[in-house]
């Protein structure tokens, strides 16, 4: 008998971790420091507290709807119930395309890891070997992609824990050789804004890249044993992650670090032995600290190809049940993995891969193509939730009725939608600006991809903006891949 279907073998404490877990990477561990150099203590705060904010009304979004309507592949799902459905075709692709190169970006940034400690292994063998490693936990079982996020994310939440009391410690003066910080460097020359409105933005850009993932709860639900308890429980512990991990991190280096130092200005994704938590970390004295950290590191790369790996198939397979792709993608194993999508998953991330071993031009326009494609995702899964809201008041049902509800609404999807566009707009204004059109069609290149997507499916099979009336949201609730 043919498999089609996934197996709900994820438990809550797999979900909670994920959602604890899930954007913690070289964002927090490294790039937040050249956003502190770029905007000052100040702007960098500004700028990840009202990104922290649209974060957490998207997961309260997600969570409305994917408590509701547990589905692997979500938004995708409901930007084609909610708002049309070559909305919801070019939603998929796009986002299966994003991790799919993810994919190659994280497996590139592992062997730089490795290579910290073994600088004459062959980068390639290292990605190589790393990408059949995550293939074998996939191809396993969800429960085995469940389990290994646990223990991941448990490293990268105790190494932020360890941080942020030694920061305060140092702060105070008990631990290292330096009295009493306090707020010093947020008064320092320039500080605490430096560079005014556009050093912000362009930080939100950062800002918003450091918390992509998050969204992969909402992929998760599809296999999720007993969504309506861990879903809830999940999306509530999102507001403690935003405010412990990133915001009470970012301003401990803030103000450990000033911003002049020329440490933060090497912090960037490409660089990842310098990293603003290592310094913090030596600082204090602790032995090794450069390793330790750089151990860290590496589980978050690895935690985020695996979550890539896993999200990309899952969209893929969600995308063939609604026969927006090939129907042999719909094939699962015994244990109710999505094989063939798992098999290209992993095929397109290692031949993105590979290009860059020969000319960095092609692979460079991958990625770029695809950094826009998390934030398209979360305009996609606001308005979703906005729709579908309205819809379901629309058709009489109650709010009462709802296993889970989002805070602030409309509010909270209106202002996810505005951070968004805000976001995508400022991905590379400096081009705007010069009128580079060479720059500007490969910054803005996913743009296109989704609206290339949008109208070769609308075209197609000539879909139509849905009305209110014509969203069966009963249907919906009963007739999803349960």
């Amino acid at each position: 008998m043919e498999n089609n279907d996934v197996n709900r073998s994820l438990k809550t404490r797999h979900l909670s971790m994920i959602a604890l877990g899930g954007s913690i990477g070289t964002g927090l561990f490294v790039a937040s420091g050249s956003s502190i150099s770029t905007a000052g203590p100040g702007g960098a705060l500004i700028a990840y507290v009202a990104i922290g904010i649209m974060v957490y009304f998207l997961m309260t979004s997600l969570g409305e709807m994917a408590t509701y309507m547990p589905v692997s592949g979500s938004f995708a799902t409901y930007a084609t119930k909610f708002i049309d459905p070559a909305f919801g075709f070019a939603l998929g692709w796009n986002y299966w395309f994003n991790w799919a190169i993810t994919l190659a970006v994280d497996l590139s940034t592992i062997s730089l890891v490795v290579k910290y400690w073994f600088p004459s292994w062959t980068s390639w063998k290292i990605s190589l070997t790393f990408m059949i490693v995550l293939l074998v936990i996939n191809f396993i079982s969800v429960g085995s992609f469940g389990e290994t996020e646990y223990w991941l994310s448990s490293i990268k939440v105790t190494a932020v824990i360890i941080f942020l009391i030694v920061g305060v410690l140092s702060i105070l003066g008990i631990l290292g050789n330096q009295n009493f910080v306090g707020l010093t460097n947020y008064t320092y020359k320039k500080a605490p804004f430096v560079g005014g409105v556009p050093a912000i933005l362009s930080v939100f850009v950062v800002a918003g890249f450091s918390f992509q993932g998050t969204e992969l709860i909402g992929i998760t639900a599809g296999e999720s044993a007993t969504p309506e308890k861990s879903i809830p429980k999940a999306i509530k512990q999102v507001f403690w992650r935003i405010l412990l991990f990133y915001i009470l991190s970012i301003a401990i280096i803030g103000a450990l670090i000033p911003y002049t130092s020329p440490n933060l200005l090497g912090s960037d994704a490409g660089d990842i032995a310098i990293s603003p938590f290592t310094i913090v970390f030596k600082k204090v004295g602790i032995p090794l600290a450069a390793g330790i950290m750089n151990a860290v590191i590496l589980t978050s790369v690895i935690s985020a190809a695996n979550s890539g790996l896993y999200a990309a198939s899952r969209m893929l397979w969600s995308m063939s049940k609604n026969n927006m792709a090939p129907r042999v993608f719909e094939k699962t194993n015994g244990r109710g993995v999505p094989v063939f999508s798992l098999l290209l998953t992993a095929l397109v991330g290692g031949a993105a891969l590979f290009t860059s071993l020969y000319g960095d031009s092609f692979y460079e326009l991958l990625v770029a193509a695809s950094g826009l494609t998390g934030f398209i995702a979360w305009i996609g899964i606001a308005f979703s939730h906005y729709r579908f809201r309205k819809a379901y008041l629309y058709k009489g049902y109650k709010l009462d009725d709802l296993k889970y509800k989002a805070k602030w609404f409309p509010f909270g999807p209106i202002l996810a939608i505005i951070l968004g566009i805000i976001i995508i707009i400022g991905q590379d204004v400096r081009s705007m600006v010069d009128f580079n059109i060479g720059r500007l069609l490969i910054s803005y290149s996913g743009l296109i991809i989704l609206f290339v997507c949008w109208i070769y499916y609308k075209v197609k099979h000539k879909t139509k903006f849905l009305k209110l009336e014509d969203i069966d949201v009963e249907a919906t609730k009963n007739g999803g891949h349960y």
